[in-house]
């Protein structure tokens, strides 16, 4: 049996999920999410917990059964408490500057790269040097972030680019370092 499927998910107050056939749709404070379920995996909402189970064991039905109970999770998690991922812009005179549904990023190339912010996505601007990527979609906010750290990746010699708050550049000596 899987580690993770078999795991309950808790249902906070305030958070409805409901199954439809094969759809889940999960309702929160911060809104609602739905997602389509394989034919291999089926849901139970029991009071305040979700139970997900396979209906047989084949090699698919048991990769999707811990994929399953994790997708649920984290849209029940997204509902009810959002997802944020922050990344650090480092370099002289890279900057990043929010305007409207539009992400301003100056990181050293001659024009600067304007990114449109997807819908369900909220972007804000800590100083000059510091962006917010929030929403209720997990999956959604790690791919918005990830666009953006690709515009300009931090290069292991001075650390220049878009990383993430969380990330580690392995810094690499350069050529006045080697005698």
């Amino acid at each position: 049996m899987s580690r993770i499927g078999r795991l309950p998910i808790d249902v906070p107050k305030g958070v409805t999920v409901t199954v439809n056939d094969m759809n889940v749709t999960v309702k929160g404070p911060k809104g609602e999410l739905s997602q389509l379920l394989r034919p291999e995996v089926s849901l139970e909402v029991q009071d305040d917990t979700v139970v997900v189970s396979r209906k047989n064991d084949s090699k698919k039905a048991k990769g999707f059964h811990g994929l399953y109970r994790q997708l649920v999770a984290n849209m029940v998690v997204g509902v009810s408490q959002g997802f944020s991922r922050t990344l650090l812009i480092n370099g002289v005179g890279y900057r990043a500057e929010v305007k409207g549904s539009s992400v301003l990023l100056n990181l050293g190339y001659s024009n600067p790269i304007e990114y449109m912010v997807p819908e369900g996505i909220t972007i804000t601007g800590e100083g000059a040097n510091k962006l917010v990527v929030q929403g209720i979609d997990k999956q959604l906010v790690g791919k918005t972030a990830s666009e953006i750290r690709k515009v300009r990746p931090p290069e292991p010699y001075k650390g220049k680019g878009v990383k993430y708050e969380d990330e580690y550049v392995r810094r690499k000596v350069g050529k006045s370092g080697i005698k």
